[in-house]
């Protein structure tokens, strides 16, 4: 998809669909108001007549307007005027690209930056705009007999802005081009199922991400290279698989000798629970465990796509957690790289063991940051749903700063307390520590056991098991929390500049 920021008058633009904002109760936008004064009231008097009700996320084609160049005019529903909400405009534009990519369409031209959506700028309009238009498009099929193609897909996507004297408006629209790339390559990860999408495959995209972007340096450690090093904890995980897992990491260099923020992804290609076995409802789910690594391939792809002046460095521990003769078992004790003995009381409790060898294997990076991304606990759904990722951390300001990327690109997190007053219930009577801390505050508790392995660095940890995926009818990963990711990224480089 093309994408470009343009100011021209609406009503002269050769395009092959112009798409305009209508409140509820027939309210034009300043767009649609601009082709309804073009077309002699056209517009206005199909708003007035009550077919289009204009809720969030609806539609209406109109054709051969007098008065204007383009063939056809998509109104499109937002709601009602100064109470359309975030969730209101990305509903309304993924529907709009939609309608857009079916109607025959291949250029279009978006008027939605005048939309009134509670204090958003011109720039995160133009840059949702375009990253709604990514993943609006996603479609997933690679695993399916027949895939529809659509015969005249959408092509290019110009986005309107009244007043285009800002440069950073073009830069808005190829950072959500990036941004929902790279949320498309950890849905479509997220989606395969576990045959197809093992450590093996993950590690092969890993590679080829390195193969189309010269900036990224991917390695991929085998399980001899992790026995070597003492990674004891990671590979007692797979050994109840068949699967061997791989230990990744893929080094993105667009700042010299900087260090690096260090993304750490949860792989867990599919997770049964061990021999704690997972109930059967539900447990083909289980294929998204290892959604925190798709998040850190996105990212990645993200930032090399922009070339961001900034060192970055995925992590990715990958495994399957599979009942076995040689899985582990209630009660077993093994090793950590960082030297550490942990006792395994609930072998489904294995995303932590995978990581905390991951996080220790970390510090040879030498990091500034280190973030952790993973489907860790169910606990995190009862505490916050399927809305918001749980946050913890070591340093207030990494938090408040994730805090604030999570708002500035609407995929938000909720901070949970780091206190001293949880790790106790991680004690051991045969171990350093337990890999559970009983049925209470289960998501803190999983995040004091990480933070055991972090004393070195300045980390967070951001627990997605609520928020990677959707269940239901519209099952499927949802490629969070790359935006949030990306922002992150994107303010430390703005910090730096100006600091």
């Amino acid at each position: 998809m093309q994408y470009f920021v343009t100011s021209d008058a609406l009503a002269s633009q050769q395009t092959d669909c112009i798409a305009v904002g209508i409140y509820n109760e027939g309210e034009l936008s300043p767009s649609a108001q601009q082709l309804d004064d073009a077309s002699q009231g056209q517009i206005k008097r199909i708003a007035d007549n009550g077919d289009f009700s204009a809720n969030p996320g609806q539609t209406l084609f109109l054709h051969n307007l007098t008065g204007i160049n383009s063939p056809r005019v998509l109104l499109v529903g937002f709601g009602k005027k100064t109470k359309t909400t975030e969730n209101d405009f990305n509903t309304a534009t993924a529907a709009a690209i939609v309608a857009l990519n079916e109607s025959g369409a291949e250029k279009a031209l978006c008027c939605f930056t005048d939309i009134e959506v509670n204090e958003r700028t011109t720039v995160w309009k133009v840059r949702q705009t375009a990253c709604n238009t990514e993943t609006a498009l996603y479609k997933y099929s690679q695993t399916k007999s027949e895939a529809k193609a659509v015969k005249k897909p959408l092509l290019e996507c110009a986005i309107f802005a009244a007043q285009n004297t800002d440069a950073d408006l073009q830069k808005a629209a190829e950072q959500g081009a990036a941004i929902g790339a790279g949320m498309n390559l950890a849905r479509e990860l997220g989606n395969l199922p576990g045959n197809i999408c093992t450590p093996t495959y993950l590690a092969e995209q890993a590679v080829a991400l390195g193969k189309k972007f010269a900036s990224i340096t991917t390695t991929v450690l085998e399980e001899a290279d992790m026995e070597a090093l003492g990674m004891g904890s990671l590979l007692s995980v797979s050994r109840g698989s068949r699967q061997p897992a791989k230990l990744i990491t893929m080094e993105y260099k667009g700042a010299g000798d900087s260090k690096p923020v260090v993304l750490v992804g949860k792989g867990l290609t599919f997770d049964a629970g061990g021999i704690s076995l997972k109930p059967s409802q539900g447990m083909d789910e289980m294929k998204y465990d290892m959604c925190g690594s798709a998040s850190v391939l996105g990212t990645l792809q993200a930032v090399a796509e922009l070339n961001l002046p900034i060192n970055v460095v995925g992590v990715v521990p990958s495994s399957e957690n599979m009942p076995d003769g040689d899985a582990n078992k209630p009660g077993d004790i093994v090793t950590s790289m960082a030297g550490k003995t942990i006792e395994i009381l609930n072998t489904d409790a294995e995303g932590r063991l995978i990581l905390c060898d991951a996080l220790t294997y970390s510090e040879r990076f030498d990091p500034e940051i280190v973030i952790d991304i993973a489907t860790l606990t169910g606990a995190i759904i009862v505490a916050l749903g399927s809305t918001t990722t749980g946050l913890m951390a070591n340093n207030q300001q990494l938090a408040d700063d994730l805090l604030k990327a999570g708002n500035d690109s609407f995929d938000r997190a909720w901070q949970l307390p780091l206190w001293d007053d949880y790790q106790p219930l991680l004690d051991s009577n045969f171990a350093d520590i337990a890999n559970v801390g009983g049925k209470e505050a289960g998501s803190v508790t999983a995040a004091c056991f990480l933070s055991r392995f972090t004393e070195k660095y300045t980390w967070a940890h951001l627990d997605i098991a609520g928020t990677a995926w959707n269940s239901g009818k519209n099952k499927g990963a949802t490629g969070r929390p790359v935006p949030m990711l990306v922002q992150y990224l994107l303010n430390r480089i703005d910090a730096n500049k100006s600091s």
